[in-house]
């Protein structure tokens, strides 16, 4: 039985102008309010999507967010952190030292904020992410702590040539992942979406075989393959499509309220 849907934002639950239509936010808050958990999943901290969250009607006791791609599952309400996996200030040095040799912008984030590194060329990371702190830093300059990720956003034409010749090393050091067009994500090594979502299920004493997901893009492959309903766009890419367990409409002609209003056609 599927307790839990996991949505991906961008290009899943979004449409092109970053909106939840009117239909898929009647469908899910009909599901929630049945008990069913809806639960957000993205690369992004909670404060960025904190819109979408209220939208929904997300913001009981026992709601949470999938943020950071996975490395931090978070209460909504309290913002209290149920799990959280990140790495050290050492773990960045293969990838700074990749970025300074070949001039790539580069913004490393915690769980708060983003370091906007002003030793290496500069990203648009700024125009992609909103509601969080930016603090310029150079790079040798980073506070020992934990961090979430470090973020390659450039123009997709920039990007494209980066990733394909991205070397065997950095892909052995860092899980790497492509969420947009214009953004390569670069986590601790086994830390994606299916990670947060386990420690949510098992905290509500649930597994995979209640979970129904939805996404489009590499870094939701991992929930995807995991749910015992992995659900692609009609617009995702075509190696998350071969994972899928169905594919429903795109994300602008509301793929996640039409796939849920046929699944649980006897709720709605």
């Amino acid at each position: 039985m599927i307790k839990m849907i996991a949505l991906d934002l961008d290009n899943t639950l979004l449409n092109s102008r970053k909106e939840i239509s009117a239909r898929n936010e009647a469908v899910l808050k009909k599901l929630h309010e049945q008990g069913i958990h809806v639960v957000l999943c993205t690369g992004r901290p909670i404060n960025a999507i904190w819109p979408y969250i209220e939208q929904l009607g997300l913001t009981a006791a026992e709601d949470y967010t999938i943020t950071f791609n996975g490395g931090l599952v978070i209460n909504n309400l309290t913002k209290e952190h149920l799990f959280e996996r990140g790495m050290a200030k050492q773990d960045l040095q293969p990838l700074l030292g990749f970025v300074e040799a070949n001039e790539i912008p580069l913004n490393v984030l915690d769980f708060d904020r983003v370091y906007e590194l002003n030793d290496f060329p500069g990203s648009i990371y700024r125009t992609v992410l909103k509601n969080i702190k930016f603090e310029s830093i150079a790079s040798r300059h980073l506070p020992e702590k934990v961090y979430s990720k470090a973020v390659m956003a450039i123009t997709p034409e920039e990007l494209a040539p980066i990733i394909k010749h991205l070397p065997a090393s950095l892909k052995q050091k860092y899980h790497a992942v492509q969420s947009q067009p214009m953004i390569m994500e670069f986590l601790p090594l086994g830390v994606n979406k299916a990670v947060g979502l386990k420690a949510l299920l098992s905290h509500f004493g649930e597994d995979f075989s209640n979970l129904m997901s939805f996404g489009d893009a590499d870094n939701d492959l991992e929930m995807i393959r995991a749910a015992a309903q992995g659900i692609v766009m009609k617009n995702g890419l075509p190696q998350v499509k071969a994972t899928a367990t169905a594919i429903t409409d795109s994300n602008n002609n509301d793929g996640v309220a039409k796939y849920c209003e046929r699944y649980f056609a006897t709720q709605l």
